[in-house]
């Protein structure tokens, strides 16, 4: 039997394309001899990601589905020329396989298959499912969806759990990946990542609390309604810059965000790393002893295979906010709090803020919360899709 030459369809955003890539190492690690080819969007966070990766990529020219007459136009303009370049590859590489990670990427790539009669495998990232991946589905062989689906029970044959890279998982103590990230390794530190686009709500809230910090360094004295003193709460950043035990950060801000939350730790005096983005994730997860997310599906995976107790803002723009069903697993759990995103700087601050000082200032229920997920932890995604895709082609 010849070496099994896969293609694994989607891009737009790191959720779609990790995934996949999780898979495909386990691929590789299974049968060595495999081949691996990435369809992806023509955007540049998925040619970054993919080249980081050191993988084969072919970028098409796929556009989401649009009814305003210039977009439409676009739109079948993509679909003819995404078809037919993955049809040539199909043929070219001898392709066995495609695999759909979801989205509007996919999409042509599976009718490109459905051409060729090549098998295809759906794998659903999100729920509920989205336009293109529910049009998939009727046309693909066999469908398996990484979360449950509790209001569409039957979409998908198997839900086998979120594939998770390797280097997303701690790969050593707390206080070595702390090291490794050139943090102290005997604080408690605080994680804050955002999706692979950048969360920028999430930064202007940490910048709002830090501006806060910075201007109550010391207790303020109020008057309550009775006349009676009393000394204002903390702002919530405190914890970094006061106690016994003081926290740092780990702040993942984004590409050319970083330097204003840079700026606002460095006002208040908090301890703080400040970067655009980290690919070695395991490392985080392993260095944090609570995090601050956005809740995208594979965001949530990691949080739930490194046990890290976690703050949940799911991004508030999605019609569907699918995000909040990403989430609410790990919160049935007891695993993890999800806070809405207001949005508004001081809104988030004092409402979301609030949570987080909460969190930080309970070791006894953070370290449940984290106990709850190793007792729950995850099933091997990425290795069980990879078996399916080796034994599909041995049927």
């Amino acid at each position: 039997m010849p070496p099994a030459s896969v293609i694994f369809a989607g891009g737009g955003s790191g959720g779609h394309l990790s995934p996949g890539l999780a898979i495909a190492e386990r691929l590789r690690e299974l049968a060595p001899e495999s081949q691996a080819i990435f369809v992806c969007s023509e955007r540049a966070i998925d040619a970054a990601m993919l080249r980081e990766a050191g993988v084969r990529f072919v970028p098409i020219p796929a556009a989401p589905p649009a009814v305003r007459p210039r977009a439409a136009m676009c739109f079948l303009r993509g679909w003819r020329a995404s078809r037919r370049i993955v049809g040539q590859l199909i043929s070219r590489e001898g392709v066995s396989q495609v695999v759909a990670l979801g989205g509007f990427v996919a999409a042509p790539a599976v009718a490109a298959a459905r051409r060729a009669d090549v098998p295809v495998m759906l794998v659903n990232l999100d729920a509920p499912p989205g336009k293109a991946n529910r049009w998939m589905a009727k046309r693909c062989n066999e469908v398996l969806s990484a979360i449950a689906l509790p209001t569409m029970p039957r979409f998908a044959a198997r839900v086998v759990g979120m594939p998770i890279r390797r280097r997303a998982l701690a790969p050593a103590p707390p206080h070595e990946c702390r090291l490794r990230l050139s943090l102290q390794p005997n604080l408690k530190t605080l994680l804050i990542t955002r999706a692979s686009q950048g969360a920028t709500s999430i930064n202007e809230m940490m910048i709002e609390l830090a501006r806060q910090t910075h201007t109550a360094k010391q207790p303020r004295m109020n008057t309550d309604e009775h006349g009676s003193r009393y000394n204002h709460p903390d702002p919530c950043l405190s914890v970094f810059i006061r106690g016994s035990n003081p926290w740092q950060i780990l702040h993942l801000a984004g590409h050319d965000a970083d330097e204003p939350v840079r700026r606002a730790y460095e006002a208040a005096g908090i301890r703080a790393s400040v970067l655009p983005f980290l690919n070695e994730m395991g490392l985080a997860w392993g260095a944090a002893d609570l995090a601050l997310s956005r809740a995208g599906a594979s965001s949530v995976a990691e949080a739930a295979a490194n046990a890290v107790p976690t703050l949940f803002l799911p991004y508030p723009y999605h019609k569907d906010m699918h995000q909040r069903h990403n989430a609410q697993p790990l919160v049935d759990m007891g695993g993890a709090v999800m806070e809405v995103d207001r949005i508004d700087p001081a809104a988030n601050a004092e409402h979301a803020g609030s949570t987080l000082h909460a969190l930080m200032n309970d070791d006894a229920r953070r370290e449940e919360m984290s106990r709850r997920l190793r007792a729950n932890p995850p099933p091997n995604a990425a290795e069980t899709i990879a078996r399916m895709v080796l034994d599909a082609r041995r049927t």
